[in-house]
């Protein structure tokens, strides 16, 4: 056997090994190609799918607020009936109370031309004592249930319904057509720090709830 058939047997061998193995290199490279093209693909496709939903996830949970005139304007006009209403009653219930007043000091009315007869006059004295009903605590507390009563216990209304006491104490004053009798200027100071004190009370509640 010569050395040069041997040599061209190796030589021819290893030449087809070669176009195999390149064969073989060549198309798993583009397999491998191919496949992570295909998996570019897919993650890129994945990644705008999820985009797309998420856009559309937020644009469904999107609020959109606006105002109703209508309903604000009812409120308002509630709120302004209800300090009417209190403003009324102030009213009423300081020309009651001074009247009582006169009654039990014996003193004729500014809208009464009858004398107080004696009956009357204890009865009077008895109502506007510290503990009757036309007394400072019970009356005082009267008109502060009514401002409670009136605004639901609002803090913000409550306030409200303060200028409402205030303007109906003025309209009594006025109607009776000088200062009121001490015993309703007493009532007005009482009503004046049930307000001071449920309004500090509401102040301190609310810094409480804040630094919980």
């Amino acid at each position: 056997m010569s050395v040069n058939g041997v040599t061209d047997g190796v030589s021819s061998n290893y030449s087809g090994y070669t176009n195999y193995s390149q064969s073989n290199e060549t198309k798993a490279a583009e397999k491998t190609a191919t496949d992570t093209a295909v998996s570019e693909k897919e993650d890129v496709g994945a990644v705008y799918e999820a985009s797309k939903d998420a856009a559309a996830t937020s644009a469904s949970t999107k609020k959109t607020y606006k105002t109703d005139p209508a309903l604000i304007a009812k409120l308002k006009q509630d709120a302004n009936q209800r300090a009417q209403q209190l403003q009324s009653i102030v009213e009423q219930l300081m020309t009651k109370q001074g009247k009582t007043y006169n009654k039990a000091n014996g003193l004729k009315g500014l809208y009464e031309s009858l004398e107080v007869d004696a009956a009357t006059k204890a009865q009077a004295q008895k109502d506007i004592a510290d503990d009757g009903y036309w007394g400072v605590d019970q009356t005082s507390s009267r008109i502060f249930d009514f401002a409670m009563a009136l605004s639901g216990g609002d803090p913000e209304k409550m306030e409200k319904m303060r200028d409402a006491f205030l303007k109906g104490y003025k309209q009594a004053e006025k109607a009776w057509g000088d200062s009121l009798p001490d015993i309703s200027k007493r009532t007005y100071d009482a009503v004046i720090e049930k307000f001071d004190n449920y309004k500090k009370e509401n102040s301190t509640s609310n810094v409480t709830e804040s630094q919980v």
